[in-house]
C-alpha cells in the first residue's frame, strides 16, 4: 500500500456521534466529508493527514508525495472518479464515449463507503449485506491461555479498525488492497464454548452457549464445526475482504491455528436497478420477513440488554453459524410451482402464495376452489413464520458459497447460513427443531458445518473487543 497517514476522525459511534462529526447514511456507515462536488459525492478533507507516513510508520518513498501522502480513500476521492473516466475513453475509444463524470463517481463511492469499528454493538450484525465475506475460526494453540488470548485479541481489534477506516496493516502490509476504500469492511469476533475452558474462564462461560442439540437433519462435518475463536469478515470488494483475512490469520502468531476457513458472496451493491431482497442459489427472494432495526422490539430479538447475565455480554449477541449444501441437482428438477408450494412464496417476486406482494402478510388460512390450503402446510415459510414458532425470531444475514463440482458435475454449493438473536434457545433452536419435523424444503439440503459463538458487545474507544472478559 502507499504510505499513509491517519488522515481519518475519530470513528463515529452511536455513543459519540455528537462530538465526531462525518455524515453517516442510513445503515450507520460513513462516507468521506468534505467539499462536494459536482454530482453531490462527497471527498476526504484529510484534516489530520499533514504529518506524512505517520499512519504506517514508512517514511514517504522517492517521487512520492510529500507530506499528505496517500491514503486508499483519497486516492478513490481525487483520482478515482477521473481515472475510470479517462480509463473507458482509452481502452473503449472505438465502441463508446467516456462515462459522464456522475457515473464514475458513483462507482468509486462504493469503496469509499466506511463501517465503524467502535460502538455499542460490534459491526458485521446490523450492517446491510456485502458481496464477500470470510468466515474462519482459531483454536488457541497448546499451552496458549488467557494472557495469550488477551494479547490476539487486542491485535486483532487493532487491525481491524485500521482495516475498516481503510489505511493499512500496522506490520507488513501486503499492499493487496492499495488501491482500494474501506468498501464497507467488517470484522466481527466470538467465542466459542471450548474457548472458556482454555483461558480457565469457566464460570463466565454463558449458558446460552451450551452446545445445540442434535437435529435429525444433520450431516454434520466436527473439523468444520466449532472453534475457540470466531471471526466473520465482509466487504463490497474481494480484494478488501482478502486482505482482512490475510492479515488477521498473519496477527494470530503462535498463539492460534486456523481451524477451518469459509468463503461466501451476495449480490453486488448496485447490481439492480432498485434495491432488491436478495436471492440465495436456489433462486428463490431469501430474506424477506427478517427483523428490522426499525421494528420496537429489534434489540430486544437480536442483542442482549445491558443488564443481562453475564454482565460481559452487554450488547452482544450469539451467532449461529451452518454450512447448508443445496442438493441443487434434485432442486432444479422441481417445476416453478413445485419449487414455490415447497417454499411457500412466488419465485419471481418473493410474494406469498395466498398473494400480494413481497411483504404482504401471508394468509395461512386461505385455501383454493378444492379447499386445499394455498400455502402448504409444510411450506418453508410457513413453518419459519415467528407467530408458528412461540415468537421465536433470528436475524438472519447469510452468504451463498461454491466450492467447485465432484467427480460426477454435481456443485458443491449453498448458503453460509448466520443468524443472530439474544439467545439461541429462544431464536434458532424452537425454529430448527420445527423444521426438522416436517420442512418441504428438507430433502433438498444437508447441514454439514455447525456453529455457535458469544460475540460480546463492540469496544469502546480505547477498549479492544473482549476486553471485559478477558481482564474483568
Amino acid at each position: 500500500m502507499p504510505d499513509r497517514p491517519s488522515d481519518r476522525t475519530p470513528p463515529q459511534t452511536p455513543s459519540d456521534a455528537a462530538a465526531s462529526p462525518g455524515p453517516k447514511n442510513s445503515s450507520g456507515s460513513k462516507t468521506s466529508s468534505g467539499p462536494k462536488n459536482s454530482s453531490s459525492l462527497k471527498t476526504s478533507s484529510d484534516p489530520d493527514a499533514s504529518s506524512g507516513s505517520a499512519g504506517t510508520g514508512r517514511p514517504p518513498a522517492a517521487g512520492a508525495p510529500s507530506a499528505r501522502g496517500v491514503t486508499r480513500r483519497r486516492l478513490l476521492g481525487t483520482a478515482g472518479a477521473t481515472g475510470l473516466a479517462l480509463g473507458a475513453a482509452g481502452g473503449a475509444a472505438g465502441y463508446a464515449a467516456a462515462p459522464q463524470p456522475d457515473r464514475a463517481q458513483l462507482l468509486t463511492a462504493l469503496g469509499a463507503q466506511e463501517e465503524m469499528f467502535h460502538g455499542k454493538h460490534q459491526p458485521g450484525i446490523t450492517t446491510a449485506l456485502q458481496s464477500r465475506g470470510h468466515l474462519v475460526a482459531f483454536d488457541l494453540a497448546a499451552g496458549a491461555g488467557r494472557k495469550e488470548a488477551a494479547a490476539l485479541l487486542r491485535r486483532w481489534s487493532a487491525t481491524a479498525r485500521r482495516l475498516m477506516a481503510g489505511e493499512a496493516a500496522a506490520h507488513d502490509d501486503t499492499d493487496v488492497a492499495r488501491d482500494a476504500g474501506p468498501s464497507s469492511l467488517t470484522v466481527t469476533f466470538g467465542f466459542g464454548h471450548s474457548f472458556f475452558a482454555r483461558t480457565g474462564l469457566e464460570k463466565q462461560r454463558p449458558v446460552a452457549l451450551d452446545p445445540l442439540p442434535d437435529f435429525s437433519s444433520d450431516h454434520l462435518d466436527k473439523a468444520r464445526s466449532d472453534g475457540d475463536l470466531w471471526v466473520q469478515i465482509g466487504a463490497n470488494d474481494a480484494l478488501v475482504a482478502f486482505h482482512a483475512l490475510r492479515a488477521l490469520q498473519k496477527d494470530a502468531g503462535s498463539a492460534a491455528r486456523v481451524r477451518w476457513q469459509m468463503n461466501g458472496f451476495n449480490r453486488s451493491p448496485g447490481a439492480t436497478d432498485r434495491p432488491l431482497t436478495t436471492r440465495n442459489l436456489m433462486g428463490q427472494v431469501d430474506g424477506t420477513r427478517n427483523p428490522k432495526p426499525s421494528e420496537s422490539d429489534f434489540e430486544k430479538r437480536v442483542f442482549v440488554p445491558d443488564d443481562g447475565d453475564p454482565a460481559w455480554m452487554a450488547g452482544g449477541s450469539y451467532v449461529v453459524v451452518r454450512r447448508i449444501r443445496m442438493l441443487l441437482d434434485d432442486w432444479e428438477k422441481l417445476s416453478v410451482a413445485d419449487q414455490e408450494d415447497v417454499i411457500g412464496r412466488k419465485k419471481s417476486t418473493g410474494a406469498p402464495l395466498s398473494g400480494g406482494g413481497e411483504t404482504t402478510e401471508m394468509d395461512l388460512e386461505k385455501t383454493d376452489a378444492e379447499g386445499r390450503l394455498v400455502v402448504p402446510v409444510n411450506a418453508h415459510a410457513r413453518i419459519t413464520r415467528p407467530d408458528q414458532n412461540g415468537g421465536a425470531a433470528m436475524l438472519r444475514r447469510p452468504f451463498s458459497f461454491h466450492d467447485g463440482f465432484d467427480a460426477d458435475g454435481v456443485p458443491d454449493a449453498g448458503l453460509l447460513f448466520i443468524c443472530w438473536q439474544a439467545d439461541p434457545l429462544r431464536g434458532f433452536v424452537p425454529v430448527q427443531r420445527k423444521l426438522d419435523r416436517g420442512d418441504a424444503l428438507s430433502p433438498f439440503i444437508r447441514h454439514e458445518a455447525s456453529g455457535l459463538f458469544a460475540v460480546p458487545g463492540g469496544a469502546a474507544q480505547g477498549e479492544y473487543v473482549g476486553q471485559r472478559l478477558l481482564e474483568g
